[in-house]
Order: C-alpha cells, then structure tokens, then sequence
C-alpha cells in the first residue's frame, strides 16, 4: 500500500483545494511556505500528510502536523500560517463533518453505556487540535488509498469516513464534538444560528434573530457567541464579507466595486479601508498580484 503522502500526492492535480470522488472530502496542496494570513475555516476535519500550518485564534496558536489532527466544530475566521520544505509541498486531507453521522454515533455511544466527555469549559471551543492514534492514521490512509477509485469512493468510502469519526470520538479533546451533537448545548445552538449567518451573510444582520434562532436572549447570545467564535456577532460577519470578497477578486477577477456589492458593503470606499485593516493591503493590491 502506497502512504499516505503519495496517495494525497496523487489527489492534488493543481495548488489549493482538490475535490475527490467522495462528497465532503478535499485534499489541499501548497507548494510554498505563506505567512500569517486571515481566512476562513469551514467546520470539518484537517489532516496533514506533510508540512505543518498554524492557527491563530483569540490569542491563541494551534500547531498541527502529521501527527495531530485539526478539528473545527464550526466554520471561523482565523488567521494562519504555512510552513513549507523546499520539494515537499503542504498535503492535507480536509473531511466536511456530517452532523447526520455525528449525531447517529454519539446516540449509539450513549446506547452502548460508553462513558461521554465530562462536561468542561472546551466543550464549547470551536476548533481543537489532537493527537492522532496509530488506528486513527490506518484508517486516514486507507481512505486516500480508496479515494483513488471512484468505484472504492462510492463502496468503501462512507464507511470509512463513519470509522474516522469514531476515532475521532474516542480522542482525548473530543468533547467539543459531543457537545456540536446536543442539542441544547451553547456550541449546538450556535452552530445553528450560525448556518443562517453563512447563508444571509450579504444582508443587514439582526442580532436579536439570531438570537432567537439560537433560543438566547441577545446578550446571552453576544456573550457565547464571541467565547465560541473569538468574535462578536459584526466582528464575524465583517470578516465573512471580507473573506468572500477577496475570493471574488482572487478567483474571478471581479471588481472592487462590484465585489463590494456582492458581500453587502454599500460604500466601495468604506470596503476598500476595512480590506486594507484585515488584510494589510489594498484590494486593488490583489487584483494586481
């Protein structure tokens, strides 16, 4: 059986994300070292094959490698940094967390009287690193392994990604995942109000709905919401608008104005001045690069 590396090697057809025959599962390359740069995490799982990446988040910093693994309960705005060896470029497996799955294991670890995470202050964090165990990384090769055929995706593949989960749930930081798997836990509600947010990002935000959506009153809502995310409910959508802003001008070559537009800004010049705040450079600096 071929590693992990080659397998991921073989996935990567150009820099950045790759899909793969199986739903939910992307594999991401870079060829070159970046410096600490803003950007936005889906909530998923990151697995690295080679190279190592560090996360910034409310002051604290994230290292993880090929022997940990990076878990996000919910998609954040972060900041991070790569680390590249010359000939060796960064290969991660990125897996999307299915709440259906997570939702169908945590109920049949209950079933089975496996004792849970006792309940502590990070099972509300929003993203966690953790060691991987040996079985956890046969199974992490074994699914690149099959990602190779879409006949083996479309067979092997689900069950897999149900065993990775599994693991995942026996790792010693896992109570964040059971906690996303509640209902009535503060990072369950939140991930709910925070679907809606991605999905009406562009449009004026109302607190107090989301709020609701997550059944809090509005400063019990700001409150968990900024422990969750490190950042206020504006704070965050801010950066979603500035994020997806710069996708726009970076992927497709759109406008400043009209990217502006796009992600709810108004003012071109009121974008134009937090773009330069977040990301140190200019919008039209992107366009140019």
């Amino acid at each position: 059986m071929t590693s992990l590396t080659d397998n991921l090697a073989a996935l990567a057809q150009h820099e950045g994300y790759n899909r793969t025959a199986l739903p939910g599962v992307g594999v991401f390359k870079a060829s070159q070292s970046s410096p600490r740069v803003p950007l936005c995490y889906n909530q998923g799982i990151v697995m690295i094959a080679q190279g190592n990446k560090r996360v910034f988040l409310d002051q604290q910093t994230y290292d993880y490698n090929p022997d940990n693994y990076l878990v996000l309960t919910l998609p954040l705005p972060a900041e991070c940094e790569t680390h590249v060896e010359p000939g060796k470029p960064l290969l991660s497996l990125i897996i999307d967390i299915d709440l259906r799955l997570l939702h169908q294991l945590v109920r049949l670890f209950d079933e089975h009287n496996q004792p849970l995470p006792r309940h502590t202050l990070s099972e509300d964090k929003g993203l966690y690193v953790s060691r991987s165990s040996d079985e956890l990384k046969c199974v992490v090769e074994r699914l690149s392994q099959c990602l190779l055929s879409p006949l083996e995706s479309d067979i092997l593949g689900p069950g897999l990604l149900r065993e990775i989960l599994f693991h995942l749930l026996q790792g010693p930081q896992a109570a964040p995942l059971f906690s996303l798997a509640s209902h009535n836990t503060h990072l369950a509600r939140i991930e709910r109000s925070l679907k809606y947010l991605h999905d009406h990002f562009c449009e004026q935000l109302d607190v107090e709905q989301l709020a609701t959506m997550a059944n809090m009153s509005p400063s019990t809502f700001h409150r968990n919401f900024r422990q969750v995310t490190a950042s206020s409910p504006i704070q965050y959508v801010k950066k979603i608008r500035l994020t997806r802003a710069r996708e726009l001008l970076m992927d497709q070559g759109v406008r400043v104005k009209q990217a502006a537009a796009q992600v709810g800004y108004d003012s071109p010049t009121q974008f134009s001045r937090e773009f330069k705040r977040y990301f140190g450079h200019s919008p039209q600096h992107v366009l140019r690069s």
